[in-house]
C-alpha cells in the first residue's frame, strides 16, 4: 500500500509535493468548525460563536445517565412472586440464573355465565305488569373464578406461583409477560 500505482501514467506522484514546508497543508481543506469538534475552532454553521447553552438536546458533563435496561435493582417484569432483575430471577425461595431458565402457565380458572338474581326479580315483578318483563331474563352476568400457575425451573431450581384470574382476560395477560420473560431467558 506505501508503493504509487505501477500502472499510473506518471502524472500523479505519491506524498508531498517537493519544496513544501513542513507544517504547511498540502491539501486545501476549509478551516475546521466547533461542529468537527476541534479545539479552538471558529463558529461555524448552527452554531453560535460561544459554547452551546445547557438545556435539551446537550449532554451535560454532570448529569445523570439513565440505567441501562437490566441493571442490578431494576425490575424489567414481575409475574406474581416472580421478579426478573438483570440477569437474574427473584423467588422466595432462591435466586435463580435468567439465561436458558423455562417458563410455563397453566390456566386453572373458569368463566360462568349466569342470570343474577336481580334480573329475575325483576323480571317476576314486570311480568305482572305487562309481558315484556320476560326481556330482563335475557340479562347475563360472567364471572371468572381460579387461578393461573406460573413456573419457572432454571439452575436446577424450580419455583410455581399462583395468581389470581379476576376477569377473563388475565391468561392473555400472564401470557405476554411469560412470552417477554421467555425472550430475556433466550438472550
Amino acid at each position: 500500500m506505501t508503493e504509487p500505482n505501477p500502472y499510473a501514467d506518471g502524472e500523479y506522484k505519491w506524498g508531498p509535493t517537493p519544496g513544501t514546508p513542513p507544517g504547511v497543508p498540502e491539501y486545501d481543506f476549509p478551516t475546521p468548525t466547533l461542529a468537527d469538534g476541534a479545539p479552538g475552532a471558529t463558529a461555524g454553521y448552527g452554531y453560535p460563536g460561544a459554547a452551546p447553552a445547557p438545556g435539551y438536546g446537550h449532554p451535560q458533563s454532570g448529569a445523570p445517565h439513565p440505567a441501562p435496561m437490566g441493571a442490578a435493582g431494576t425490575p424489567l417484569v414481575s409475574i406474581g412472586d416472580i421478579t426478573v432483575v438483570g440477569d437474574s430471577i427473584i423467588t422466595p425461595s432462591g435466586t435463580l440464573p435468567l439465561r436458558g431458565a423455562v417458563w410455563n402457565a397453566t390456566d386453572m380458572s373458569r368463566t360462568e355465565e349466569k342470570i343474577p338474581t336481580h334480573a329475575i326479580i325483576l323480571a317476576i315483578v314486570f311480568f305482572l305488569f305487562c309481558l315484556l318483563g320476560l326481556l330482563f331474563l335475557l340479562m347475563k352476568e360472567k364471572t371468572t373464578t381460579g387461578f393461573i400457575q406460573v413456573t419457572v425451573t432454571s439452575g436446577g431450581k424450580h419455583h410455581s406461583t399462583m395468581i389470581p384470574a379476576n376477569h377473563a382476560g388475565t391468561f392473555q395477560m400472564v401470557m405476554g409477560q411469560i412470552g417477554y420473560a421467555r425472550s430475556l431467558s433466550a438472550m
